[in-house]
């Protein structure tokens, strides 16, 4: 099965011809060109394809985006508030290497033990939370500057040093 990554969510439509507005976190201006499709989560673990017919860039971290067989304001309504997900392939292609969604798929480390690879990244106004799974449970990571001690961009791996009892919450 593909990879995909989380990159934004469409946050509004744009005109009367049924294009939106994608907010992202790639970390870097982009106009998205030469990207071929989008994929959105119609149901947990299903993406479906939107094939783009063109782009153009709003500001730093928000594109307009045209897809194809979305003709009217109505049609573009219905994808309003989804998320926006890539191929692993064209995350790579499209997302800063400092973006912090570049650190998808990597390990969290924590007493030279790993707790599991990040899932999603939920960026907060002072913080960054890591969402990762352990023994099936859901769990969320924070990364600041207490918490975080180092990216290891070539091992794929975030070191981190948590306070006591936090895995605890999610683990009883």
């Amino acid at each position: 099965m593909a990879e995909y990554f989380k990159i934004g969510k469409l946050v509004a439509v744009h005109g009367l011809k049924g294009e939106v507005l994608l907010k992202h976190e790639l970390g870097k201006k982009t106009s998205l060109k030469d990207l071929k499709a989008i994929f959105i989560e119609e149901k947990k673990g299903s993406f479906l394809p939107y094939f783009i017919e063109s782009t153009k860039i709003k500001a730093e971290d928000e594109v307009y985006i045209k897809l194809e067989n979305i003709d009217s304001r109505e049609a573009a309504i219905k994808l309003s508030a989804k998320k926006v997900w890539l191929t692993e392939a064209d995350f790579k292609k499209f997302a800063a290497k400092n973006a912090p969604a570049s650190m998808l798929g990597y390990a969290i480390i924590h007493n030279n033990e790993t707790l599991g690879d990040i899932l999603e990244l939920i960026e907060q106004p002072h913080q960054l939370l890591c969402r990762l799974e352990i023994d099936g449970k859901e769990v969320l990571i924070p990364l600041h500057e207490e918490t975080l001690k180092k990216v290891d961009h070539k091992k794929k791996e975030v070191v981190v040093e948590l306070p006591d009892g936090l895995l605890d919450v999610y683990l009883q």
